[in-house]
């Protein structure tokens, strides 16, 4: 196998190389883990290079799940060289994604199928994991939700609770109010809490600081916020990335889902570390909200404080919670 080279604007292709687009953000990167070790397995001899934006992609290569990055953003056109290699699309099921990769001069080229393109069927309601999982077993790649982890499973660390209360879009914000009141409760046991963010959400971390937890919204960079969760011994999350950087290293979770289903995004290994509220509908005709709108979701707005301490305290893994000594 090619040794893991830097992350680069550019590249040259040929027959021996496998290029994968999926320039999405963190928790789309990490549920494409298993397809990606898929594809390694079903070609060994092959320099796996993923296109992606250089922060995500940067962090794959690192943990050797891919061997080079070309560093791209949604729908940029691919600043690739050469011709003869095999491509695939982990980015979407439409024409644009696949265009970009067919201008590459591929000599196969494998996504599910659309305008143009043949391939497998897309399913909407399907799981994450297991749609892309399906999508490179046509190429006779085996690939599973075991496949999530970046670290083997271990016993769970003795570190501090981290808290992200966080998300890109305000459907999928859980009230900072209620966050305060679940941060409340833990400090108040004698907790270590922690809290993530990005910089615009520096005044969530400000005001759980208020509250006892310790602010690093901001100050973290990749690399420093999943060595942060694979430290603790808890995360209380959202649907965004930190939850599935939990997922990736087996560390306990309570997540809060609403407006999409945790069917669709929610941890498909270690059912017994992690613990999913959910309030949506799954017999209603179509059971999604919109993860884009400009307010909390109804199905997140459900759950209570009291269901998420209670989730806390009945941890699956280790059992209770207990307070710190």
């Amino acid at each position: 196998m090619t040794a893991p080279t830097e992350v680069g604007t550019e590249v040259d292709l040929g027959p021996g190389d496998l290029l994968v687009l999926r320039a999405l953000g963190l928790g789309d990167l990490l549920t494409g883990i298993p397809a990606l070790r898929g594809l390694r397995r079903r070609f060994p001899g092959h320099r796996l290079v993923l296109a992606a934006p250089p922060a995500v992609g940067g962090f794959l290569r690192r943990y050797g799940v891919v061997d080079e990055v070309l560093v791209t953003r949604d729908l940029d056109p691919l600043r690739a060289r050469g011709s003869g290699h095999l491509a695939v699309d982990l980015h979407g099921n439409g024409p644009a994604s696949r265009d970009l990769l067919a201008a590459t001069g591929p000599a196969d080229l494998l996504g599910f199928a659309t305008d143009g393109y043949d391939g497998p069927p897309w399913h909407r309601h399907e799981h994450e994991v297991a749609r892309w999982c399906r999508l490179v077993a046509a190429w006779g790649a085996d690939a599973g939700p075991e496949d999530l982890r970046l670290r083997p499973r271990g016993p769970v660390p003795d570190g501090p609770v981290v808290v992200h209360p966080g998300a890109a879009f305000p459907a999928r914000r859980w009230p900072l109010e209620r966050w305060r009141e679940v941060v409340t409760h833990l400090v108040r046991d004698g907790h270590d809490v922690v809290v993530t963010g990005t910089a615009d959400e520096a005044a969530l971390g400000a005001d759980l600081a208020r509250a006892g937890a310790r602010d690093r919204c901001g100050t973290s960079t990749l690399d420093e916020l999943a060595d942060l969760v694979g430290s603790a011994r808890l995360v209380l999350s959202g649907d965004t990335g930190t939850a599935h950087l939990a997922t990736a290293f087996a560390t306990p979770s309570v997540l809060l889902f609403g407006p999409t289903p945790p069917a669709w995004w929610g941890p498909a290994v270690d059912a017994d570390r992690h613990t999913v509220l959910w309030h949506g509908d799954p017999a209603a005709r179509d059971y999604v909200g919109d993860p884009h709108g400009t307010r909390v979701d109804p199905t997140l707005a459900r759950i209570t404080v009291a269901e998420v301490v209670d989730a806390v305290a009945h941890l699956p893994a280790g059992g209770r919670l207990a307070p710190a000594p």
